[in-house]
């Protein structure tokens, strides 16, 4: 399919010019609002997370939810066209993306599609149980758990403007992201009274992070050239300086959000492990869930443990499905698969982010092989829902 690029400096303009202006209308609209007015009707949430860290599963225990749209990486559209720029300079555009999204504007699309478009033009949209079900495509009811590969062969012809007519119709619209590395970006978002976000925050063990992105390293060369700013050319990461810029968002992210975080933050803010969900995927999933407002359904359990309990260790070609498998064998694959010279490598690039998010460093490959040696800590009290008035621990 041919697709129109767009000057990446026009789009730049008028995003900041539109940011401009709604800002300046949500402080004057902040500003005659009276205290008592109810929150917003839909709850938004945000997954966030990078590359390779089990964001995708995670995105699909809600996407399976009857009560949540769920888009995946819809900012992927903005690192498309504007490819030639900084995740930095990109984070507005993507900002502003995800705002229209949340509230079921899909005209933010216009700028990045503009040609007439099916629910196939849009970026994993396969993956959205809500886009595969009605009023989205009538092949499937809300209650269904549906696979991408059953949805792309009935749902890929239907008009995209069942996109924003099926986000009106759930009480949960929520979003799952790798493309933001600051969470004060993020503020302009938590203060808008049109929202009522909250944010879940995914991370994982860097060095486990590394193996599986050695299973996908052409896929990433682009998303790679944008996060160290090289103009619009791939890079493969072979020295670790994508997943050193990875740790430091991480970081930054984490300790915004719990050393003195603004008022504003309060209950919205939830920080999660993927070792300690597939260690425990139920209980973690019930927090989560918690947090959002959802009830876990007999069916979601059922599907949830078939998951997560299967044989295959994941394979190369399933580097972007979910599929069943043994989920703690895969978090802890990267001890058998990695050279404990990569590890060691991994260590030093991302020493802050392994010891701030809860993983123990290996000194030798003894250690690294050992597998009744545990390198997840256990999680400290209020450690990562900094948020909750009532810890779980």
């Amino acid at each position: 399919m041919a697709r129109i690029r767009i000057p990446s400096t026009i789009v730049i303009i008028l995003v900041t010019v539109q940011t401009g202006f709604l800002l300046f209308m949500y402080a004057r609209y902040s500003s005659f609002m009276p205290q008592s007015e109810k929150k917003p009707s839909q709850v938004h949430i945000l997954i966030l997370s990078s590359w390779r860290s089990g964001s995708s599963f995670v995105g699909q225990l809600f996407s399976q939810h009857p009560s949540v749209f769920y888009l995946m990486e819809p900012a992927w559209h903005v690192w498309v066209t504007m490819y030639q720029n900084s995740a930095k300079v990109l984070h507005m555009a993507v900002r502003d993306l995800v705002r229209s999204v949340f509230l079921c504007d899909m005209s933010v699309f216009d700028a990045y599609m503009p040609w007439k478009r099916n629910l196939s033009d849009l970026f994993q949209w396969a993956a959205s149980r809500a886009l595969c079900s009605a009023p989205a495509c009538d092949s499937f009811q809300r209650t269904d758990i549906t696979s991408e590969l059953a949805c792309k062969t009935l749902c890929g012809r239907y008009p995209f403007s069942k996109v924003e007519e099926a986000c009106k119709t759930y009480s949960h619209v929520v979003i799952k992201e790798v493309r933001f590395f600051d969470l004060k970006v993020l503020y302009p978002l938590l203060t808008d009274p049109s929202l009522n976000l909250k944010i879940i925050h995914l991370v994982r063990d860097p060095r486990a992070v590394v193996k599986s992105r050695e299973q996908s390293v052409k896929a990433l060369a682009r998303d790679n050239g944008i996060v160290l700013s090289t103009n619009g050319t791939k890079v493969e990461d072979s020295k670790y300086k994508v997943m050193q810029e990875v740790c430091r968002s991480h970081v930054q992210i984490y300790e915004t959000a719990t050393l003195k975080p603004p008022n504003f933050l309060k209950g919205r803010y939830l920080m999660v492990r993927f070792e300690d969900l597939v260690r425990d995927p139920l209980s973690e999933i019930s927090e989560m869930y918690k947090f959002a407002d959802l009830s876990l359904t007999p069916r979601l359990k059922s599907w949830i443990y078939n998951i997560t309990h299967g044989q295959g260790p994941g394979e190369k070609k399933e580097a972007f499905k979910i599929t069943s498998r043994d989920a703690v064998s895969v978090s802890q694959a990267w001890r058998n698969v990695l050279s404990f010279q990569k590890v060691k490598k991994i260590q030093e690039v991302c020493k802050g982010a392994i010891n701030i998010l809860g993983y123990q460093l290996v000194d030798s490959e003894k250690e690294q092989r050992d597998l009744t040696l545990d390198l997840v800590l256990p999680r400290r009290q209020n450690q990562f829902s900094w948020s909750s008035f009532n810890p779980k621990h």
